[in-house]
């Protein structure tokens, strides 16, 4: 095959399952063939390995949109449902299994598309991991410590005096990426952001990364769509069973946008909940197009079976 990795990349609700389905799953008969006489191979299909962080989670279906079970059984996905809430799902761990998956893929003869909104994940497998001090189980154990004694808000404080650029890019929420700048502040001694990121395409790597773009208003309206939808699939039930089973707000899993809500305004009602999400996925998918617009070799196309043809047929 002409790339080791196809990556679609594209905030919430742009419709990327649903392109993928089209093209891969359910109307594979008529494209799948198409694609393999623009590339004179006898490549399979393809699989899907879910760039999601959140996706990974167990008991999390309705708040991420999970695929559903008849799309996982004509379209199979990897790295969904391997993690519970209570668990930190890294980018390190992201890249990780996403490059054993490649490899696993390829020699079977199956395409590797890589598809998700997480693009910290994405760049780091575009890019590779940054360098930075490895992690000490003693210092990680110290901030730990710390975090339950003193709070996240004085972590923070300690990493603003420090280093406010990397405090200004860590989401109040993100105790995971907190606690790390914060393990990388004392064990070596310096500014978490002097360890840049890569910038360009890992060497020996070929990707074909596309973006599914949509205008922002067609957006605003399916991100209001699908809250609606996740509230009548009973988002509310999912939440309080996973409560239930002794995951609190302190989960990594739980302070995704569709259940930090429930947290956060507990006591009001559903459709401020509602609203509540609709607004924190709104700002989101804002933040997430301008992440992606930095992905080396970015190419945007509309959700669309024939725009993505097009994409893939010029790789050769």
């Amino acid at each position: 095959m002409p790339v080791d990795a196809v990556i679609l990349a594209g905030p919430t609700a742009s419709g990327k399952t649903d392109l993928l389905d089209a093209f891969f799953g359910a109307g594979a008969a008529v494209w799948v063939p198409r694609l393999r006489d623009a590339w004179h191979t006898d490549f399979f299909s393809a699989e899907i390995i879910s760039a999601d962080s959140m996706q990974a989670y167990r008991g999390m279906d309705i708040g991420t949109a999970k695929p559903s079970k008849d799309l996982l059984g004509r379209l199979p996905h990897h790295l969904i449902d391997i993690k519970n809430p209570d668990e930190q799902y890294t980018a390190g761990e992201f890249v990780t299994r996403a490059d054993a998956l490649c490899s696993e893929l390829s020699a079977r003869g199956v395409l590797p598309v890589i598809s998700g909104g997480t693009g910290f994940y994405l760049k780091n497998y575009i890019c590779g991991l940054p360098a930075s001090p490895p992690s000490s189980p003693g210092i990680r154990a110290q901030v730990a410590a710390d975090l339950e004694r003193r709070g996240p808000a004085a972590l923070r404080a300690e990493l603003e005096e420090a280093d406010p650029a990397a405090a200004s890019k860590i989401h109040e929420h993100d105790l995971y990426r907190l606690t790390r700048a914060v393990e990388i502040l004392r064990a070596s001694g310096g500014a978490p952001s002097r360890f840049v990121p890569h910038r360009t395409v890992r060497p020996g790597k070929r990707f074909l990364v596309l973006g599914v773009s949509m205008p922002r208003e067609t957006l605003r309206t399916r991100i209001q769509a699908r809250v609606e939808a996740m509230m009548r699939a009973g988002l509310a039930g999912e939440v309080k069973g996973l409560v239930s089973r002794g995951f609190g707000s302190d989960a990594p899993g739980m302070q995704a946008i569709g259940y930090r809500e429930f947290f956060e305004l507990a006591g009001n009602s559903l459709d401020t909940i509602a609203q509540a999400i609709e607004l924190h996925t709104g700002q989101y998918a804002k933040r997430q197009m301008t992440f992606f617009r930095a992905l080396p070799g970015l190419r945007w196309i509309e959700p669309d079976p024939e725009h993505l043809f097009r994409a893939l047929e010029a790789l050769v």
